[in-house]
Protein backbone atom coordinates (compact mmCIF):
# COMPACT_ATOMS: atom_id res chain seq x y z
CA UNK A 1 0.00 0.00 0.00
CA UNK A 2 1.43 3.38 -1.08
CA UNK A 3 2.09 6.11 1.44
CA UNK A 4 0.54 9.36 0.12
CA UNK A 5 2.45 11.49 2.66
CA UNK A 6 5.84 10.03 1.69
CA UNK A 7 5.10 10.51 -2.01
CA UNK A 8 4.19 14.13 -1.38
CA UNK A 9 7.42 14.81 0.57
CA UNK A 10 9.55 13.28 -2.23
CA UNK A 11 7.77 15.46 -4.75
CA UNK A 12 8.48 18.61 -2.75
CA UNK A 13 12.17 17.69 -2.27
CA UNK A 14 12.62 17.26 -6.02
CA UNK A 15 10.90 20.56 -6.60
CA UNK A 16 13.18 22.28 -4.05
CA UNK A 17 16.33 20.83 -5.68
CA UNK A 18 15.27 21.97 -9.15
CA UNK A 19 14.38 25.39 -7.79
CA UNK A 20 17.83 25.81 -6.17
CA UNK A 21 19.58 24.58 -9.33
CA UNK A 22 17.60 27.01 -11.45
CA UNK A 23 18.41 29.85 -9.09
CA UNK A 24 22.15 29.03 -9.22
CA UNK A 25 22.07 28.93 -13.02
CA UNK A 26 20.29 32.27 -13.12
CA UNK A 27 22.92 33.83 -10.83
CA UNK A 28 25.97 32.32 -12.55
CA UNK A 29 25.02 32.82 -16.19
CA UNK A 30 25.46 36.64 -16.16
CA UNK A 31 28.99 36.22 -14.74
CA UNK A 32 30.26 33.86 -17.47
CA UNK A 33 31.24 36.66 -19.94
CA UNK A 34 33.53 38.22 -17.33
CA UNK A 35 35.67 35.07 -17.34
CA UNK A 36 36.76 35.92 -20.90
CA UNK A 37 37.52 39.60 -20.22
CA UNK A 38 41.05 40.85 -19.33
CA UNK A 39 41.41 41.49 -15.59
CA UNK A 40 42.85 44.99 -16.13
CA UNK A 41 39.95 45.90 -18.41
CA UNK A 42 37.53 44.63 -15.81
CA UNK A 43 39.24 46.64 -13.09
CA UNK A 44 39.18 49.76 -15.22
CA UNK A 45 35.59 49.17 -16.08
CA UNK A 46 34.41 48.89 -12.49
CA UNK A 47 36.73 51.50 -10.88
CA UNK A 48 34.77 54.38 -9.44
CA UNK A 49 36.70 57.54 -8.54
CA UNK A 50 36.64 58.28 -4.82
CA UNK A 51 36.74 62.03 -4.22
CA UNK A 52 37.63 61.44 -0.58
CA UNK A 53 40.78 59.49 -1.54
CA UNK A 54 41.89 62.23 -3.88
CA UNK A 55 41.36 64.83 -1.18
CA UNK A 56 43.42 62.85 1.33
CA UNK A 57 46.18 62.35 -1.25
CA UNK A 58 46.38 66.10 -1.71
CA UNK A 59 46.40 66.66 2.05
CA UNK A 60 49.21 64.15 2.62
CA UNK A 61 51.25 65.65 -0.25
CA UNK A 62 53.15 62.40 -0.76
CA UNK A 63 55.00 63.56 -3.85
CA UNK A 64 56.10 66.99 -2.61
CA UNK A 65 55.33 69.61 0.01
CA UNK A 66 52.79 71.99 -1.45
CA UNK A 67 52.43 75.28 0.36
CA UNK A 68 48.94 76.67 0.70
CA UNK A 69 47.65 80.09 1.66
CA UNK A 70 47.35 81.03 5.32
CA UNK A 71 47.31 84.12 7.50
CA UNK A 72 49.62 82.40 9.98
CA UNK A 73 53.20 83.56 9.49
CA UNK A 74 55.94 81.10 10.34
CA UNK A 75 58.25 78.39 9.03
CA UNK A 76 56.27 76.08 6.70
CA UNK A 77 53.01 77.41 8.14
CA UNK A 78 51.33 76.93 4.75
CA UNK A 79 52.06 73.18 4.68
CA UNK A 80 49.35 71.07 6.29
CA UNK A 81 51.23 67.73 6.44
CA UNK A 82 54.94 67.50 5.64
CA UNK A 83 55.94 64.61 3.39
CA UNK A 84 59.60 65.38 4.10
CA UNK A 85 59.05 64.82 7.80
CA UNK A 86 57.97 61.25 7.18
CA UNK A 87 60.97 60.64 4.92
CA UNK A 88 63.26 62.03 7.63
CA UNK A 89 61.65 59.81 10.28
CA UNK A 90 62.06 56.71 8.12
CA UNK A 91 65.72 57.56 7.44
CA UNK A 92 66.41 58.16 11.13
CA UNK A 93 64.83 54.91 12.30
CA UNK A 94 65.91 52.61 9.46
CA UNK A 95 69.40 53.92 8.57
CA UNK A 96 70.76 56.54 10.96
CA UNK A 97 70.10 54.77 14.27
CA UNK A 98 71.16 51.21 13.34
CA UNK A 99 74.18 52.14 11.19
CA UNK A 100 75.60 54.45 13.85
CA UNK A 101 75.22 51.63 16.37
CA UNK A 102 77.11 49.31 14.02
CA UNK A 103 79.90 51.91 13.77
CA UNK A 104 80.32 52.28 17.54
CA UNK A 105 80.06 48.54 18.06
CA UNK A 106 82.75 47.88 15.45
CA UNK A 107 85.12 50.39 17.05
CA UNK A 108 84.63 48.91 20.52
CA UNK A 109 85.22 45.41 19.14
CA UNK A 110 88.41 46.51 17.34
CA UNK A 111 89.75 48.15 20.50
CA UNK A 112 89.08 44.98 22.51
CA UNK A 113 90.83 42.84 19.89
CA UNK A 114 93.74 45.28 19.72
CA UNK A 115 94.11 45.17 23.49
CA UNK A 116 94.04 41.38 23.53
CA UNK A 117 96.58 41.07 20.71
CA UNK A 118 98.86 44.03 21.34
CA UNK A 119 98.40 44.77 25.00
CA UNK A 120 99.60 48.05 26.46
CA UNK A 121 102.35 49.82 24.54
CA UNK A 122 105.14 50.15 27.08
CA UNK A 123 107.79 52.87 27.22
CA UNK A 124 110.83 51.56 25.38
CA UNK A 125 113.60 51.18 27.93
CA UNK A 126 111.19 51.92 30.77
CA UNK A 127 110.62 55.29 32.50
CA UNK A 128 113.80 57.34 32.69
CA UNK A 129 112.84 59.51 35.63
CA UNK A 130 113.64 62.62 33.57
CA UNK A 131 110.58 64.79 32.99
CA UNK A 132 110.10 67.10 30.00
CA UNK A 133 107.59 69.90 30.26
CA UNK A 134 104.91 69.44 27.58
CA UNK A 135 101.60 71.17 28.42
CA UNK A 136 101.02 74.30 30.50
CA UNK A 137 98.01 74.96 32.70
CA UNK A 138 96.06 76.83 30.00
CA UNK A 139 96.55 74.00 27.52
CA UNK A 140 95.51 71.35 30.01
CA UNK A 141 92.48 73.39 31.10
CA UNK A 142 91.29 73.91 27.51
CA UNK A 143 91.71 70.19 26.79
CA UNK A 144 89.93 68.93 29.89
CA UNK A 145 87.06 71.43 29.70
CA UNK A 146 86.32 70.40 26.14
CA UNK A 147 86.82 66.72 26.97
CA UNK A 148 84.37 66.94 29.89
CA UNK A 149 81.75 68.72 27.81
CA UNK A 150 82.26 66.25 24.96
CA UNK A 151 81.70 63.25 27.24
CA UNK A 152 78.59 64.86 28.77
CA UNK A 153 77.17 65.67 25.34
CA UNK A 154 78.07 62.22 24.04
CA UNK A 155 76.32 60.40 26.89
CA UNK A 156 73.16 62.52 26.73
CA UNK A 157 73.13 62.27 22.94
CA UNK A 158 73.30 58.48 23.12
CA UNK A 159 70.39 58.51 25.57
CA UNK A 160 68.31 60.52 23.10
CA UNK A 161 69.34 58.33 20.16
CA UNK A 162 69.14 54.85 21.68
CA UNK A 163 67.25 55.35 24.93
CA UNK A 164 63.93 54.02 23.72
CA UNK A 165 65.59 50.72 22.73
CA UNK A 166 67.89 50.30 25.75
CA UNK A 167 66.37 52.21 28.67
CA UNK A 168 62.63 51.62 28.26
CA UNK A 169 63.02 47.87 29.01
CA UNK A 170 65.06 48.80 32.12
CA UNK A 171 63.29 51.93 33.41
CA UNK A 172 59.87 51.62 31.86
CA UNK A 173 58.19 54.32 29.74
CA UNK A 174 57.79 56.82 32.62
CA UNK A 175 61.34 56.34 33.88
CA UNK A 176 62.78 56.79 30.41
CA UNK A 177 60.57 59.85 29.86
CA UNK A 178 62.15 61.69 32.80
CA UNK A 179 65.62 60.48 31.83
CA UNK A 180 65.15 61.72 28.28
CA UNK A 181 63.85 65.11 29.47
CA UNK A 182 66.86 65.63 31.76
CA UNK A 183 69.26 64.41 29.06
CA UNK A 184 67.78 66.76 26.49
CA UNK A 185 67.98 69.77 28.80
CA UNK A 186 71.63 69.01 29.60
CA UNK A 187 72.38 68.46 25.91
CA UNK A 188 70.69 71.68 24.81
CA UNK A 189 72.33 73.93 27.40
CA UNK A 190 75.77 72.31 27.26
CA UNK A 191 76.06 72.47 23.48
CA UNK A 192 76.85 76.21 23.22
CA UNK A 193 79.48 75.82 25.96
CA UNK A 194 81.13 73.12 23.86
CA UNK A 195 81.33 75.64 21.00
CA UNK A 196 83.22 78.08 23.25
CA UNK A 197 85.58 75.31 24.43
CA UNK A 198 86.18 74.30 20.81
CA UNK A 199 87.32 77.82 19.95
CA UNK A 200 89.64 77.79 22.99
CA UNK A 201 91.20 74.48 21.92
CA UNK A 202 91.64 75.68 18.34
CA UNK A 203 93.61 78.80 19.24
CA UNK A 204 95.54 76.98 21.95
CA UNK A 205 96.81 74.08 19.83
CA UNK A 206 96.57 75.16 16.17
CA UNK A 207 100.23 76.28 16.03
CA UNK A 208 101.43 72.77 16.86
CA UNK A 209 98.99 71.03 14.49
CA UNK A 210 100.07 72.41 11.12
CA UNK A 211 100.75 69.43 8.83
CA UNK A 212 104.36 68.85 7.79
CA UNK A 213 106.29 66.43 5.59
CA UNK A 214 107.00 64.11 8.50
CA UNK A 215 103.23 63.77 9.05
CA UNK A 216 102.73 62.61 5.44
CA UNK A 217 105.32 59.91 6.05
CA UNK A 218 103.51 58.98 9.26
CA UNK A 219 100.25 58.50 7.34
CA UNK A 220 101.90 56.51 4.54
CA UNK A 221 103.29 54.07 7.09
CA UNK A 222 99.96 53.83 8.90
CA UNK A 223 101.44 55.26 12.07
CA UNK A 224 104.00 52.47 12.16
CA UNK A 225 101.52 49.61 11.95
CA UNK A 226 102.21 48.95 8.25
CA UNK A 227 106.00 48.92 8.63
CA UNK A 228 106.03 47.33 12.06
CA UNK A 229 108.31 49.90 13.66
CA UNK A 230 108.36 53.37 15.16
CA UNK A 231 107.74 56.29 12.79
CA UNK A 232 109.35 59.68 13.35
CA UNK A 233 107.14 62.50 14.53
CA UNK A 234 107.32 65.97 16.03
CA UNK A 235 105.45 67.56 18.92
CA UNK A 236 102.25 65.90 17.67
CA UNK A 237 102.26 62.96 15.28
CA UNK A 238 100.12 62.71 12.16
CA UNK A 239 97.34 60.83 13.91
CA UNK A 240 97.07 63.42 16.67
CA UNK A 241 96.99 66.22 14.11
CA UNK A 242 94.27 64.42 12.14
CA UNK A 243 92.29 64.06 15.37
CA UNK A 244 92.73 67.78 16.08
CA UNK A 245 91.38 68.83 12.66
CA UNK A 246 88.58 66.28 12.76
CA UNK A 247 87.55 67.66 16.15
CA UNK A 248 87.72 71.28 14.99
CA UNK A 249 85.95 70.83 11.64
CA UNK A 250 83.52 68.13 12.72
CA UNK A 251 82.90 69.92 16.00
CA UNK A 252 82.15 73.08 14.04
CA UNK A 253 79.47 71.22 12.10
CA UNK A 254 78.05 69.83 15.35
CA UNK A 255 77.94 73.26 16.99
CA UNK A 256 76.38 74.99 13.95
CA UNK A 257 73.70 72.35 13.42
CA UNK A 258 73.12 72.11 17.18
CA UNK A 259 72.40 75.82 17.39
CA UNK A 260 69.87 75.47 14.57
CA UNK A 261 68.19 72.62 16.43
CA UNK A 262 68.29 74.57 19.70
CA UNK A 263 66.86 77.69 18.05
CA UNK A 264 64.54 76.64 15.19
CA UNK A 265 63.95 80.32 14.40
CA UNK A 266 67.41 80.22 12.79
CA UNK A 267 66.14 77.67 10.25
CA UNK A 268 64.48 78.86 7.06
CA UNK A 269 62.41 75.72 6.60
CA UNK A 270 61.54 72.40 8.14
CA UNK A 271 63.87 70.79 5.62
CA UNK A 272 66.73 72.80 7.12
CA UNK A 273 65.95 71.31 10.53
CA UNK A 274 65.86 67.78 9.07
CA UNK A 275 69.20 68.21 7.29
CA UNK A 276 70.72 69.79 10.40
CA UNK A 277 69.63 66.84 12.51
CA UNK A 278 71.14 64.33 10.08
CA UNK A 279 74.45 66.24 9.79
CA UNK A 280 74.54 66.74 13.57
CA UNK A 281 74.09 63.04 14.29
CA UNK A 282 76.47 61.76 11.59
CA UNK A 283 79.23 64.20 12.60
CA UNK A 284 78.77 63.39 16.29
CA UNK A 285 78.88 59.63 15.74
CA UNK A 286 82.03 59.82 13.60
CA UNK A 287 83.82 61.98 16.15
CA UNK A 288 82.58 59.78 19.00
CA UNK A 289 83.86 56.66 17.23
CA UNK A 290 87.32 58.19 16.70
CA UNK A 291 87.27 59.60 20.25
CA UNK A 292 86.97 56.07 21.64
CA UNK A 293 90.32 55.26 20.04
CA UNK A 294 91.83 58.55 21.22
CA UNK A 295 90.64 57.97 24.79
CA UNK A 296 91.98 54.43 24.80
CA UNK A 297 95.41 55.37 23.43
CA UNK A 298 95.66 58.39 25.73
CA UNK A 299 94.83 56.50 28.92
CA UNK A 300 95.51 52.77 29.20
CA UNK A 301 96.67 52.04 25.66
CA UNK A 302 100.07 53.76 25.78
CA UNK A 303 102.15 53.87 28.93
CA UNK A 304 102.98 57.44 29.95
CA UNK A 305 100.55 59.16 27.57
CA UNK A 306 97.99 60.15 30.21
CA UNK A 307 100.68 61.61 32.49
CA UNK A 308 101.53 64.37 30.00
CA UNK A 309 98.02 65.84 29.91
CA UNK A 310 97.34 65.15 33.59
CA UNK A 311 100.48 66.76 35.04
CA UNK A 312 101.96 68.70 32.14
CA UNK A 313 105.16 66.63 32.20
CA UNK A 314 106.11 63.56 30.20
CA UNK A 315 108.90 61.05 30.65
CA UNK A 316 111.95 61.61 28.44
CA UNK A 317 111.96 58.02 27.19
CA UNK A 318 108.28 58.31 26.29
CA UNK A 319 109.00 61.48 24.31
CA UNK A 320 111.98 59.84 22.61
CA UNK A 321 109.88 56.81 21.62
CA UNK A 322 106.75 58.61 20.40
CA UNK A 323 107.88 62.16 19.49
CA UNK A 324 111.56 61.80 18.73
CA UNK A 325 111.94 64.98 16.63
CA UNK A 326 110.48 67.05 19.45
CA UNK A 327 112.64 65.19 21.97
CA UNK A 328 115.78 65.99 19.98
CA UNK A 329 114.79 69.65 19.69
CA UNK A 330 114.09 69.86 23.41
CA UNK A 331 117.38 68.26 24.41
CA UNK A 332 119.37 70.41 21.97
CA UNK A 333 117.57 73.61 22.89
CA UNK A 334 116.14 74.19 19.38
CA UNK A 335 112.61 73.98 20.76
CA UNK A 336 112.46 76.66 23.44
CA UNK A 337 108.87 75.67 24.16
CA UNK A 338 108.09 79.38 24.13
CA UNK A 339 104.40 78.70 23.59
CA UNK A 340 104.06 77.19 27.08
CA UNK A 341 106.16 79.65 29.09
CA UNK A 342 106.61 77.27 31.96
CA UNK A 343 109.14 74.75 33.07
CA UNK A 344 110.93 74.32 29.72
CA UNK A 345 114.06 72.59 31.05
CA UNK A 346 114.29 68.84 31.66
CA UNK A 347 113.80 67.86 35.26
CA UNK A 348 114.85 64.68 37.03
CA UNK A 349 112.11 63.04 39.03
CA UNK A 350 112.85 63.09 42.72
CA UNK A 351 112.78 59.68 44.46
CA UNK A 352 110.06 59.16 47.00
CA UNK A 353 111.00 59.68 50.64
CA UNK A 354 111.66 56.42 52.48
CA UNK A 355 109.02 55.15 54.83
Amino acid sequence: MKNPAGHTNLKWRKLLRWSLLSLAIILVLPLIPYAFVDANETKAAITVPNPGAGLWRDVRQRDADVSGTTQVKGVDSGILISAGGERWRQFRMQQLVPYSAYLLGAVVLLLILYRLIKGQIKIEGGPSGIKLFRFNLNQRTAHWVMAGLFILLGLTGLVLLYGRFVLIPLLGPEGFSWTAIVAKRIHDFTGPLFGIALVMVFFTFVKRNILKKVDVEWFLSGGGFLVGKHVDSGYFNGGEKAWFWLTVLGGGVIVATGLILDFPILAFSRETLEISHVLHTISAMIILAVALGHIYMGTVGVEGAYEAMATGYCDANWAKAHHDYWYQDMMSGKDSHSDVQEGGQPQREQPAAPG
